[in-house]
């Protein structure tokens, strides 16, 4: 009797798939990072341009449509959490990162069908929970904006600047409603710093992806939480005049968060 086994007898044991390596990064990996991301801005600009320009409109036109409707008090609250959705903006930019690493000529055609691609798979439950953080950001505004200002009528935007910078309640307002948006930009950040990225160039589920992004800031809180203030910083200050520095701004932050993801996360061992 032979003691070979038929090839029905064989059973396949499937290979768990492995998480994401994530490696410690320093202060000096987010200034060469910035640098590669000025660099792709300059090697591809016409593409950093209309995105940064369709995020800086859609920014000014929300603001426009609040205020028209006389809901100026969401203005603020509005412009500031504008900069939760900045991860999900940049999404082409970091496929245009990706082909740039690869020597290769980045196109609008095989930008948006990479985007498109992941976007009706993983990348769209991540866009949800950043729309369901941004939207959950605006209750607690207008929550905010009941409990401390609801017996002060603003009938516009530069009304309600005034309130909420010359009376006690408004400045109580500023103190409080800052730091909730800075814990949820925290968490949304600490969700998201490399899950797009991440879903944009692996075949991983958004859940794998978001625990790898909490597992990058828990292995470099100092520098990831920096990173975090410069891309606050960066995109409040952008949006003042009316978002036009977003124009600049968004591309190069958007190429930067590509290069310091690959130097965060280790890449795929075959």
């Amino acid at each position: 009797m032979s003691d070979q086994s038929s090839p029905q007898d064989i059973t396949i044991v499937p290979q768990p798939r492995r998480d994401p390596e994530v490696r410690a990064i320093t202060i000096p990996d987010i200034v060469e990072a910035m640098a590669s991301g000025l660099r792709d801005f300059q090697a591809a600009p016409r593409f950093g341009l209309a995105f940064g320009a369709a995020y800086a409109a859609g920014g000014a036109v929300i603001v426009l449509c609040v205020i028209g409707i006389g809901w100026s008090y969401l203005a603020y609250p509005l412009a500031a959490g504008f900069a939760l959705i900045g991860p999900f903006a940049a999404v082409g930019l970091y496929e245009v990162s990706r082909v740039l690493s690869h020597g290769e000529r980045p196109s609008w055609r095989g930008i948006f069908a990479v985007v498109f691609a992941q976007g009706r798979r993983e990348l769209g439950w991540m866009a949800f929970v950043t729309l369901f953080v941004f939207i959950f950001w605006m209750y607690q505004a207008r929550l905010l904006v009941v409990l401390f200002l609801g017996f002060h009528a603003t009938a516009t935007l530069r009304d309600f600047v005034t309130l909420v910078t010359t009376t006690p309640e408004g400045i109580l307002f500023l103190i409080v409603g800052n730091a909730v948006g800075a814990a949820l930009a925290l968490v949304l950040f600490s969700l998201t710093v490399v899950s797009f990225p991440l879903l944009l160039e692996r075949d991983v589920d958004f859940v794998t992806a978001m625990i790898t992004s909490v597992r990058a800031v828990a292995k470099s809180p100092g520098p990831m939480i920096s990173w975090a203030a410069i891309i606050v910083v960066e995109l409040l200050l952008a949006s003042l005049p009316f978002f036009l520095g977003l124009l600049i701004v968004l591309p190069i932050l958007g190429h930067a968060t590509w290069h310091l993801y690959r130097r965060i996360v280790a890449p795929a061992q075959a």
